[in-house]
């Protein structure tokens, strides 16, 4: 292995030789240990320490880094005090999630550091939104995040590198190809001869670099990294290196041939390393012995308090109050003058106020720039607030709702819009795995928006009529909006955006241009979880959201001898719950009416919560009315008999007559 050819002073080689064998010297030592099974699983990185090693040290501490699972030489570098690792392999309160997740499935804002989650993909768009925070803060910083080579052929992947390379975002994305995805070997992961090679379509400038050379790694890296911090774009790398272990500890390597393992293992980026320092004298044993003295003694050390540190206890409050951010919510009351608006006008004055009122809000979607947005909602933005905060994207929701998540990482706000809420599903993953469960697993939260233009009566179709709210409902860490009316679409949206947690925002497309209200000229706002009493009466409870508000209202319009309770819940979750309670315990009957098909929808759980809890002020059982169980049609006729506004009013008779 050759390192005479790179220009790094003693004094450098050195540093990096005691970063190198401090993660393996952690690693021999958690073998031992996972063997005694006093941590219960462990994803070796022996044989690819310098890359992670290299990368780290060519980085500024206030640049921000995404590793992998094989990573553990980025979290010793940047000084992460032992201890807190340890203890975070051991499920224990001194670690980084507070015994939630495991080995390396963690950030720190403290040390820029921002952890992986199992399903890979999502991260690298993480990084896109943490490069693009520092553009837009004018800092010069570059952002790497790690992938493996299995990872390579995830939509996720192909869809960061294009928004990188379409917005010039300073992104390092470093694979390592280390040889297998588990058991399978790279030449039935992927054609291409190198990785890099996936960069050309992307017009990205690309590298291949020696993983397991630290001077190569630490060398070029730093190099492009001083490039990048002054001239902002993408670099694809791939560092050729091995996996000299299984997949994780249980797995093993019986799938590896001998011959290809020896011959790595003679690649071995530590005793090579050290082999050269001995020969230029800048290393003697006597050094290494004291040098792997003091390591072990910070190991053993450390090892101490997380084992002397007590084991985690589970208290059900504290678990439930860390679902989701604090949020000091502040009312904003409106000022006197209002105006007669559409629900479409409503959200735009909505969303155009609070990009007044927070000059670090990002709106991110499709067609959103010039264009305006196919429902028109952002239409002059981009002339008032620029293309820096009004950006068009790709075609890749997932990739978008990543971003916005870095973007929330990096100190910004985000609100993304999905063209239809149908096509919430291309981004679904990390909504639901990362953007829900970041601020329960480490403490981080996810200040992003996600506006859901949904529902039917529009003659859209199977793919453009959905109301899908019921897939986010069923997710703790997020909340749900879904207004009826344009009042309470403007004050909510402003809400949404202030509140640090993950808000899915769902706006009825068939309410935007028909329904009007009076709604105030100026910036308010309107709280989550508290539901509008829009008829009172004694007889049955109605309760019902979007565009079923308005055929309850309707209904009731055609029998004025009902007298009935009309709730309009407004925001899904939290739900609130306390007001249906009311007024079941009043009326002594409940109907529930939602757009969505029955089965696993809003309204089941509201029906079980009454039944659980307001039983003996039943009258009768609880009735539920929703659409067919059948995808959306197209043809009129069929989207009225599939739409359950007719066989509402027929169901609130017949409980009426119980």
């Amino acid at each position: 292995m050759q390192y005479t050819d790179y220009s790094v002073t003693d004094q450098k080689k050195l540093e990096l030789y005691k970063q190198l064998i401090k993660p393996r010297m952690i690693e021999e030592k958690m073998l031992i240990l996972l063997r005694q099974g006093r941590i219960s699983k462990w994803f070796s990185g022996i044989g690819q320490e310098a890359i992670s090693v290299g990368v780290t040290s060519a980085m500024h501490a206030s640049e921000y880094i995404l590793p992998m699972h094989r990573n553990l030489g980025v979290f010793t570098t940047r000084e992460i005090p032992l201890y807190r690792l340890f203890t975070q392999w051991q499920g224990k309160a001194s670690g980084f999630t507070k015994g939630r997740d495991r080995s390396f499935h963690f950030g720190s804002q403290e040390f820029n550091i921002v952890g992986m989650i199992s399903h890979l993909g999502p991260q690298l768009g993480v990084a896109d939104g943490i490069a693009l925070a520092n553009l837009l803060k004018k800092q010069k910083h570059v952002t790497a995040v790690f992938t493996g080579e299995g990872a390579t052929s995830e939509g996720d992947f192909h869809e960061a590198l294009n928004v990188a390379a379409v917005w010039n975002l300073p992104v390092l994305f470093c694979i390592e190809n280390n040889g297998y995805g588990l058991s399978t070997p790279t030449n039935e992961q992927f054609k291409c001869e190198n990785l890099v090679d996936k960069g050309i379509g992307y017009g990205m400038e690309s590298h291949i670099i020696d993983g397991n050379n630290i001077l190569a790694v630490y060398t070029k890296v730093n190099s492009i990294c001083a490039d990048l911090r002054e001239n902002p774009r993408p670099v694809l790398l791939e560092f050729k290196t091995f996996r000299m272990r299984g997949h994780e500890e249980a797995s093993g390597t019986k799938y590896v041939p001998k011959e290809l393992m020896d011959a790595w293992e003679k690649k071995d980026p530590i005793s090579n390393y050290e082999n050269y320092l001995l020969s230029e004298k800048i290393l003697n044993t006597d050094k290494i012995r004291a040098i792997k003295a003091v390591i072990q003694t910070e190991i053993d050390e450390n090892l101490n308090i997380a084992f002397n540190e007590e084991e985690i206890h589970s208290d059900i409050e504290n678990e439930l109050n860390d679902v989701y951010k604090p949020f000091d919510y502040k009312e904003v009351i409106p000022k006197s003058k209002t105006e007669n608006i559409r629900l479409v006008d409503a959200i735009s004055q909505g969303l155009k106020q609070s990009m007044e009122q927070h000059d670090n809000l990002v709106l991110m979607g499709q067609d959103i720039a010039d264009y305006g947005g196919v429902f028109k909602i952002t239409e002059g933005f981009m002339y008032e607030f620029g293309k820096e905060r009004v950006r068009n994207t790709p075609i890749c929701e997932s990739a978008i709702v990543s971003t916005a998540m870095g973007l929330s990482i990096n100190g910004m706000k985000a609100v993304v819009e999905m063209q239809f809420a149908d096509f919430v599903s291309s981004g679904f993953n990390p909504i639901v795995n990362y953007l829900a469960k970041s601020y329960y697993r480490w403490n981080e939260h996810a200040d992003v928006v996600v506006r859901m233009p949904c529902g039917a009566g529009v003659g859209a179709g199977p793919f453009h009529s959905q109301t899908n709210e019921a897939w986010f409902t069923k997710t703790p860490g997020l909340k749900v909006a879904y207004p009826a009316f344009p009042y309470d679409a403007k004050g909510l949206l402003a809400t949404a955006i202030n509140d640090p947690n993950p808000v899915l925002f769902f706006e009825h497309k068939a309410l935007y241009r028909s329904k009007y209200q009076e709604v105030p000229l100026d910036y308010y706002t309107l709280p989550f979880g508290v539901a509008s009493l829009l008829k009172k009466g004694d007889t049955i409870s109605i309760v019902s959201y979007g565009a079923g508000v308005h055929w309850a209202l309707d209904t009731l319009e055609k029998h004025p001898e009902i007298s009935a309770d009309l709730l309009d819940l407004r925001t899904l979750q939290p739900l609130d719950i306390a007001a249906v309670y009311a007024s079941v315990k009043k009326t002594g009957k409940l109907i529930i009416l939602q757009e969505d098909s029955l089965f696993g929808g809003v309204a089941s759980d509201i029906a079980a919560l009454v039944m659980e809890n307001c039983f003996e002020f039943l009258d009768a059982p609880v009735k539920r009315v929703a659409s067919l169980e059948t995808p959306i049609p197209f043809a009129k006729n069929l989207e009225n008999n599939y739409l359950p506004k007719q066989r509402f009013e027929q169901s609130m008779l017949e409980l009426l007559a119980y």
